[in-house]
């Protein structure tokens, strides 16, 4: 299990500001947990293949080949703008 968070219009576009999450093996990348969690279907989908989404793995930003285990916590998060 990983604990997933959800930041900013992610958390009110998907309903959820946390979760819990199974993974399907006991390592897997950024990118496959985009892709389960994309497969639940809309809203998710949507969300997940945001270009620009970004995400952390234990505090620290990761890219899509950063390897995700079991225990860590994931953040999902839009880039921020500012001005």
């Amino acid at each position: 299990m990983v604990k997933v968070l959800y930041f900013a219009r992610l958390r009110d576009q998907l309903d959820c500001a946390e979760e819990q999450v199974m993974l399907r093996d006991s390592r897997n990348s950024v990118a496959e947990l985009r892709q389960q969690l994309a497969a639940r279907g809309e809203p998710w989908l949507s969300a997940m293949q945001d270009e620009n989404l970004l995400v952390a793995v234990n505090q620290v930003i990761a890219t899509p080949d950063v390897v995700v285990n079991a225990g860590d916590e994931v953040g999902f998060f839009p880039p921020v703008t500012g001005g």
